[in-house]
């Protein structure tokens, strides 16, 4: 795997690039304390949406910007969009980086990314916030993510304009352009909170910045993901966090994911969907430090 040599400006705040594989790797760096290394959702949404300023008040926080989005190069071939793909760049930037053990939050997709990278490289992992994701994909879990799609209308049945959420998701898989594909996503977005309506004023800017790119969004990963049988393989201290009102990675995978790792906490967070940085920003950065003190 290339990249360039370590140097200690590698954790100096602000934006930074080096080349794996001839492929450029952007990361943005900020705060202080110990190294943690995020890695956003999607696949193929851009990192900005994960940034968390309360983190940097307790961590050197470094965000990954994904392979394929933003800053950071394309792959030649769309297909090499998958999970392995990411775990591999996000090595090179723990690489980068030249700590010795990082703590990982992962959102999401990214959550399946740190999953897997913690059981390749368990010796550069200090603790993990597995942030509203789940140790398993397939046809039960996008069954049940399209039946609480469904649902959203009568959970808001006071605002018309619920009801066209989930036509909008579904425009999401028949998007072929960043542009297209970008506009269905915002449309859609307010399914992913627990109260987008009560609390739109507040969460309009952070729709509006979201920004999606069409090639990693829509590769298919060859390899199902399931690592239920190998999450007792992780034993540094791990953070679960899940909203309650997440409708694609809810409480019941966050619960599978604690079940199955040896020293788990849960945290769900009660008024929160799939955004808990920006809906409960306080306890959702109380749920990430606690690491620090396990």
């Amino acid at each position: 795997m290339g990249s360039t040599s370590h140097d200690v400006s590698a954790l100096a705040p602000g934006a930074h690039s080096f080349t794996v594989d001839g492929v450029r790797q952007v990361y943005h760096v900020a705060g202080t304390g110990p190294v943690c290394v995020a890695h956003s959702g999607g696949p193929g949404i851009e990192w900005a949406y994960l940034r968390a300023p309360s983190l940097e008040e307790h961590f050197t926080m470094v965000y990954v910007e994904p392979v394929g989005t933003g800053a950071s190069g394309r792959l030649d071939d769309a297909a090499d969009y998958r999970l392995d793909t990411y775990v591999r760049f996000l090595h090179a930037v723990v690489e980068h980086l030249d700590a010795p053990r990082v703590h990982l939050l992962g959102h999401s997709h990214g959550g399946f990314v740190v999953q897997r990278y913690a059981l390749a490289h368990p010796d550069r992992v200090a603790g993990l916030a597995l942030y509203d994701t789940s140790p398993v994909t397939g046809a039960e879990f996008w069954a049940e993510a399209m039946a609480g799609l469904a649902a959203y209308p009568q959970r808001h049945p006071d605002r018309p304009e619920a009801a066209a959420v989930p036509a909008a998701f579904g425009q999401i898989g028949a998007a072929t352009d960043d542009e297209s594909l970008g506009a269905a996503l915002r449309a859609a977005l307010p399914v992913y909170f627990a109260d987008f309506w009560g609390r739109q004023d507040e969460f309009v800017p952070f729709q509006a910045a979201v920004r999606i790119w069409s090639a990693p969004a829509g590769a298919q990963d060859p390899t199902p993901f399931d690592v239920r049988d190998n999450l007792g393989e992780i034993t540094v201290p791990v953070v679960v966090i899940v909203g309650a009102y997440d409708f694609i990675c809810g409480p019941r995978w966050a619960e599978q994911a604690h079940a199955g790792l040896k020293d788990s906490r849960l945290v769900v967070l009660e008024h929160s969907g799939h955004f808990g940085h920006i809906e409960q920003p306080t306890e959702f950065t109380e749920a990430v430090v606690g690491l620090l003190s396990r």
